[in-house]
């Protein structure tokens, strides 16, 4: 390392590799107090864009166009989770009663699914679990019924998407934009994934929602319309990277047509935690892959 030889001149350094030397004179004179740390190689990643940092301090690990703005899919719902768990006075075990309509939409998108039953009361609890494990887009509909305000159905939506914007503001994410609460947009729901990362450092801080998404499986029992209690089928998390690196603690896929496949992923090791987005990758698997790159990364650079 060049820091390692500063200030000597460049004769008296000649002069010193001339000479050989113990191990413990070299280290009396201090002229050489550590081995020279080997450089950590920048990866290359598949997806168009990428961000890590340090979510202790919020420095930057790595970027690939970190600030361009792209369509995020249903990482979307972690502002969704963010919205909800804002509330005062949240009573995570309040009910709601699903509704058909929130079936039909799933029909109608061919969305990614809890397999909320209507007429059953589910906690705001397990919706929780539904929209961040099996990505459902009823749960995050129901939500969005549930805290938005106004009269009818459409204006408790339009409200909700309202307070994920304003949140949005009130964090300082100048490129992200939601027109809806799932990700499947109408041709404005965008970030970056510096944004992103930024807002799932945010939400992290809950410990409901830290919970929420490091867990890997997770079955609700819902009330029927009839009183009795149904088990669900298991929700199982579509990150993949809980089981496959070790200390990941969340956070969110995505994926759509226009997303691609997307993940914003966190990682605990030694006391340090590591938090990044990946926005269209190439794959399912490739979107692990590369976060799994910049992970490693992300702790080899912070030591």
């Amino acid at each position: 390392m060049i820091t390692a030889i500063t200030g000597i001149k460049g004769s008296r350094f000649r002069r010193a590799a001339a000479v050989t030397v113990t191990a413990g004179a070299v280290l009396a004179t201090g002229a050489l107090t550590a081995a020279p740390a080997q450089a950590v190689t920048k990866p290359s990643i598949v997806a168009a864009g990428g961000f890590v940092m340090n979510n202790a301090t919020g420095k930057s690990l790595y970027t690939k166009a970190a600030d361009t703005k792209r369509s995020t899919g249903s990482t979307t719902k972690i502002m969704t989770a963010k919205v909800v768990l804002s509330q005062s006075n949240l009573n995570l075990d309040a009910k709601v009663t699903i509704q058909k309509a929130y079936s039909d939409y799933i029909v109608a998108n061919t969305a990614s699914s809890a397999h909320l039953i209507v007429g059953d009361k589910v906690t705001v609890r397990q919706l929780l679990y539904g929209l961040m494990l099996p990505s459902g887009c009823d749960a995050a509909y129901a939500l969005a019924d549930k805290f938005g305000t106004g009269s009818t159905r459409a204006a408790r939506v339009k409200s909700f998407i309202g307070k994920m914007n304003s949140t949005a503001k009130t964090l300082g994410l100048t490129n992200t934009k939601f027109d809806s609460f799932d990700g499947i947009g109408n041709g404005n729901n965008y970030s970056t994934p510096r944004d992103l990362t930024k807002l799932a450092s945010n939400v992290m801080k809950n410990a409901t929602f830290k919970t929420v998404v490091k867990t890997k499986s997770y079955k609700a029992k819902t009330i029927t319309k009839t009183g009795s209690t149904r088990t669900m089928a298991a929700w199982t998390n579509t990150n993949t990277l809980l089981s496959s690196y070790s200390g990941t603690i969340g956070v969110k896929t995505g994926s759509g047509p226009e997303a691609k496949y997307c993940l914003v992923f966190a990682a605990t090791r030694n006391g340090k935690t590591v938090i990044g987005t990946v926005l269209a990758s190439s794959s399912v698997t490739q979107r692990s892959t590369d976060a799994t790159k910049l992970l490693n990364y992300g702790f080899a650079t912070i030591g």
